[in-house]
């Protein structure tokens, strides 16, 4: 990679998002710019009222319009939902053809693999458009092994007790 640095926080523990947030709040400690996009968790995220106070230099996104997590949705809404969490992940690729941020963090989006609303090849392809622009950070529970490889950091998240 061209300069830039591509982490994900992975795992079944909790905890990968409060880490990821962290980490934006280390970069715009140091001057850097974040946007952090929330995928599958409803829109509780991005209406917390805390966070709000991060704006301009953490900007936060939800493409949901659920409420609620969309594993607890009924079918219907979970089709209307789809389309949400797709323009969301397309927003990603948006967000660094701006230049508007130095740190893009997709916060669960692995887990749009795991559904079968984007491929491996996607996450691949988002990386790549990264490259030289933006440090990137990914989290969901599970990580595709072939994705390791184009990782520069790797952290597990694992619940012990």
């Amino acid at each position: 990679m061209d300069g830039n640095v591509v982490q994900v926080i992975y795992g079944e523990g909790k905890g990968k998002t409060a880490a990821a947030l962290g980490k934006g709040i280390q970069a715009v400690s140091i001057g850097k710019k974040v946007v952090f996009i929330s995928f599958l968790k409803g829109k509780k995220l991005a209406d917390c009222k805390c966070l709000e106070r991060l704006e301009p230099d953490i900007k936060i996104f939800c493409f949901q319009k659920e409420d609620d997590y969309y594993d607890n949705l009924t079918d219907e809404r979970k089709e209307e939902e789809r389309f949400n969490l797709l323009n969301g992940f397309h927003f990603a690729n948006k967000v660094v053809d701006t230049g508007e941020c130095d740190l893009l963090v997709l916060d669960e989006v692995l887990g749009l693999i795991d559904l079968g609303m984007i491929s491996i090849q996607d996450i691949y392809r988002l990386i790549e458009h990264c490259a030289g622009k933006v440090d990137l950070i990914i989290t969901g529970k599970y990580l595709p092994k072939e994705l390791l490889q184009h990782m520069d950091e790797a952290s597990e998240i694992v619940c012990i007790k």
